[in-house]
């Protein structure tokens, strides 16, 4: 993956002087979020916005559009019109949605979305309350097969990949399990907190207080790489290989919409995200700044739609 630094002077060669580029924006423009305020999504986008409207002098606008799974704010974003002036701020819910949905879905992502930057990264965490006396992920695995019906596993509901990390875990240890759905990664912690659920695979970035704290405890992470939030903690793929999985972010518009906005756009993003600020708050949760071209994005969530649906058709999982 290019650099930073590589990437803007890529950027910088790239920059047109077309009229629409010239103009764009003319009118405030809309960033459709499809999650709720107050999460990772929503102050992620709200930071670019901050920025976006600094360096163009016309205003960003953060529209929250949360609910089954993103498919109501992904479905907003595609009825607009491919002029510039709806931007897609969207997660890893979006290659995860390609195939949960199935043939109801009333869209391609692939097809439909052109991709901008996928601006970071952050891993999932393994973990149980304190009242579970695992201390690794094989032991969960173990303590479950010896409940009748396996325990109480959470997630954060259809479309996340809390829920793809949860089954890929049942697939890969073969064990039974109780899966409870939330709305959400908030709801779904402080059920964990309060012992409602066992364990679950929740954003590094929900519950790194809590561990930290000790009111939770932490077995894993879900990515390739150790996370420098946790460095002690191993990767569930050293344990169970070829299990990867994270909530990933990054900006969209939509197809048909001039490749001078998107270079724009584009340069933008990568010049925001060079920011103290914006570092700073992205990697204080325990993400990763990714900072990709549009190309690495859009072969990320070919790739990603890929591999979920391997586990998702192997789960039999539905839509709830």
């Amino acid at each position: 993956m290019k650099s930073i630094a590589a990437a803007i002077m890529t950027v910088l060669s790239w920059v047109g002087v077309s009229a629409h580029a010239q103009t764009w924006p003319a009118k405030p423009v809309r960033i459709i979020v499809p999650a709720s305020p107050g999460g990772t999504t929503d102050i992620t986008a709200r930071l670019l916005a901050k920025k976006y409207t600094e360096a163009l002098g016309q205003t960003f606008v953060v529209d929250n559009r949360g609910g089954a799974g993103g498919m109501i704010g992904t479905e907003a974003a595609l009825r607009a019109p491919a002029d510039g002036y709806t931007i897609f701020f969207s997660s890893s819910s979006l290659s995860v949605n390609a195939t949960l949905f199935g043939p109801k879905l009333k869209f391609d992502p692939t097809r439909d979305f052109a991709p901008v930057v996928w601006t970071s990264s952050v891993p999932l965490l393994l973990a149980l309350h304190p009242s579970v006396p695992a201390k690794s992920a094989k032991e969960l695995a173990t303590l479950s097969r010896q409940v009748p019906k396996g325990l109480n596993g959470g997630h954060n509901g259809s479309g996340t990949t809390s829920l793809i990390a949860l089954e890929m875990y049942r697939q890969a240890t073969g064990i039974a399990l109780q899966s409870i759905a939330y709305k959400g990664g908030g709801p779904a912690a402080i059920a964990l907190l309060g012992g409602e659920i066992d364990f679950m695979f929740a954003t590094l970035s929900t519950v790194k207080p809590h561990v930290e704290q000790g009111r939770l405890r932490a077995l894993a992470v879900t990515t390739r790489k150790p996370s420098r939030a946790f460095p002690q903690l191993p990767t569930m793929d050293s344990m169970y290989p070829g299990f990867e999985a994270d909530n990933w972010f990054g900006l969209f518009v939509l197809t048909g919409v001039s490749k001078d906005v998107i270079t724009r756009l584009y340069a933008l993003s990568i010049e925001a995200l060079r920011t103290p600020e914006l570092r700073d708050v992205i990697t204080r949760d325990g993400s990763e700044v990714v900072a990709s071209t549009p190309e690495e994005l859009g072969a990320h969530l070919r790739n990603e739609i890929a591999r979920y649906a391997k586990v998702i058709k192997a789960g039999n999982i539905t839509a709830e």
